[in-house]
């Protein structure tokens, strides 16, 4: 399943896609109109949090819109707006550093391959959704940068968790651009900042549920500047995997419901570039990961 937040009519609502029919079914509507009333959450994290109970309902509901043919709830894709998957993370989004070899050799050598994975955060404020607009901060960057990423969510609260058990406690994937000031980053010699200035965190457009990603460590994943191929790679070339990830982080911070963790990016960032090209107004970054779609979003 395909999980949005989306917006119609100035109404936010959970619901889910269907992109054959390019359709999306905004999920308490049609179980008000299933059953008289809606007791499916008004968020994703609230969502999320009631766990399989949730997922039945949801099961339910799609099964019973299906069987009406243009159900109550149902509309089509080009009539809503796609809001990130979580429009305001209740933390910080936790974010991987230098995790693939490539990208670290191309932003400093070899020397700089971790032998443990590097974390850092990404204000809330950050996150936007599919379409939105990019600000480019002209008077305050001239290297602004962008850095593909496959997203975890995570489903259950869970600490010091095993990497043996790790998969248990992901509800979905998603995907997240990480953009980033790098002169700003530099100067300042640590990520959070020039990572953190508003509409920084572009995310989305969906939010694919687990069971429907088969080998998330096997996943093909692109990013492009207007049209050209940027980055491309491939989940499986991450240095440290998503079990790893998730049982070094969770080994003194309790995971929750609706928590972002980035697993960081590829190889091809403008910084890493002979000449590089940073992003400017005008731009359309386009990052497309195997199974889950493509995000997709203008500098402003």
């Amino acid at each position: 399943m395909k999980f949005v937040t989306a917006k119609r009519e100035e109404k936010v609502f959970v619901g889910v896609v269907d992109e054959r029919s390019a359709s999306v079914l905004h999920l308490r509507e049609a179980q008000k109109a299933m059953i008289g009333k809606a007791t499916i959450p008004i968020t994703m994290i609230e969502c999320m949090e009631q766990g399989e109970l949730f997922l039945q309902q949801v099961s339910d509901v799609v099964k019973w819109a299906r069987e009406q043919g243009q159900a109550p709830g149902l509309y089509p894709l080009s009539d809503v707006k796609l809001l990130a998957p979580i429009p305001r993370p209740r933390k910080n989004v936790m974010c991987i550093g230098k995790n693939y070899s490539e990208h670290v050799i191309e932003m400093g050598g070899k020397e700089d391959i971790p032998e443990y994975p590097l974390f850092f955060t990404k204000a809330p404020t950050t996150v936007i959704g599919q379409d939105e607009l990019i600000h480019s901060y002209p008077n305050i960057t001239n290297e602004l940068d962008y850095e593909g990423e496959l997203a975890i969510v995570i489903g259950k609260k869970g600490k010091a968790i095993s990497p043996e058990s790790a998969f248990d406690y992901v509800f979905g994937y998603t995907i997240i651009n990480d953009i980033t000031a790098r002169d700003i980053q530099s100067r300042h010699k640590q990520f959070f900042l020039g990572k953190s200035f508003d509409t920084f965190c572009p995310t989305g457009p969906f939010l694919v549920h687990a069971s429907a990603i088969n080998q998330p460590s096997c996943l093909e994943i692109e990013t492009r500047v207007n049209g050209e191929v940027r980055q491309s790679s491939n989940t499986s070339n991450m240095i440290f995997d998503i079990p790893t990830i998730i049982s070094v982080l969770s080994q003194g911070m309790t995971l929750e419901p609706g928590d972002i963790i980035a697993t960081g990016t590829p190889a091809g960032v403008a910084k890493g570039m002979k000449e590089p090209g940073f992003l400017k107004q005008g731009d359309v970054v386009e990052v497309t990961v195997e199974g889950i779609g493509t995000l997709r979003n203008t500098v402003k």
